[in-house]
């Protein structure tokens, strides 16, 4: 375990920003994985209201190397940022600043990191209906990532906010050429879309602690082969996944996508491989697994 007196001029900074942070398991997550692998790199966390004030201390810092950002400030770290992915420009929001030389250079992880839970537990979207349910921020993150980088054929969109469903339908048609279907979640939207989708992903806050009794799609739509993802990650088993697995689908749990995600920022600040198993024991241990 590092000690306070190794760090040093030549230590790279990264953080976490976002407001409320204190409930953060990012800095334990990377640092961490600093530890294992011995590299002068510190991680801690930042409650910021002024994102222009920080990013341009970024700038100044010598030293400083790489920032998470969550909410409430993935949309707004972009106007202060000099490149973005062009997969993250159709998206809008980003989770992960790097510094290169005097750019500071925005993309995501969310999405990626979802794919690769899915790619690990041998999901093949070729040809699939995919419906998402919830269209907010993680949501337009998993969305285009899928889109941009599979061959699924159909993609439903379900929101019980028309503003939400109405903006990233309307993005997705326009930024990809995959065929969007969106409606109103409703009872008999969610039978209709329950019927002919293979994957379905969980994108609202339903099942989160402490209302975990709280499900998004009630057990008897389920068919037995489907693929349930939850984007919630505690409890560790929603009750979607559940009773998702009790019907005979495939599930799985948000932490491996919150796992992937942070692995890919960790690579990103450092250039180095990650030690994936050390960051996922942090994850579980956090959550009393």
């Amino acid at each position: 375990m590092r000690k306070i007196n190794s760090i040093g001029y030549h230590t790279k900074l990264c953080a976490v920003i976002g407001n409320p942070i204190s409930h953060s398991m990012s800095p334990a997550i990377h640092n961490a994985g600093y530890d294992a692998l011995d590299l002068d790199f510190v991680y801690f966390p930042c409650e910021v209201e002024d994102v222009k004030g920080m990013l341009d201390g970024m700038r100044a810092m010598h030293n400083f190397r790489g920032l998470s950002v969550t909410i409430p400030h993935k949309l707004a770290v972009i106007p202060y940022l000099d490149e973005i992915n062009e997969v993250d420009k159709h998206i809008g929001s980003i989770n992960t600043v790097v510094k290169e030389g005097d750019k500071l250079i925005g993309l995501g992880t969310d999405g990626p990191g979802a794919l690769k839970a899915f790619l690990d537990a041998g999901v093949d979207f070729n040809g699939k209906v995919v419906t998402m349910l919830g269209c907010g921020g993680v949501a337009r993150a998993i969305a285009f990532t899928l889109a941009d980088q599979t061959a699924l054929s159909e993609l439903v969109l379900l929101d019980i906010d028309a503003d939400f469903l109405k903006g990233l339908a309307s993005d997705m048609e326009n930024g990809t050429d995959k065929k969007i279907s969106s409606a109103l979640l409703n009872e008999q939207a969610l039978v209709d879309a329950m019927q002919k989708s293979d994957v379905i992903i969980n994108c609202t806050p339903l099942g989160m602690h402490p209302r975990e009794d709280a499900t998004p799609v009630p057990q008897e739509l389920f068919r037995a082969g489907q693929v349930v993802f939850d984007a919630v990650y505690n409890p560790l088993e929603t009750r979607l996944l559940k009773e998702a697995k009790a019907s005979g689908c495939l599930t799985i749990s948000g932490v491996e996508m919150f796992v992937n995600q942070a692995v890919l920022q960790f690579e990103h600040f450092t250039g180095e491989d990650a030690p994936v198993e050390v960051m996922h024991k942090v994850v579980m241990e956090k959550l009393g697994a």
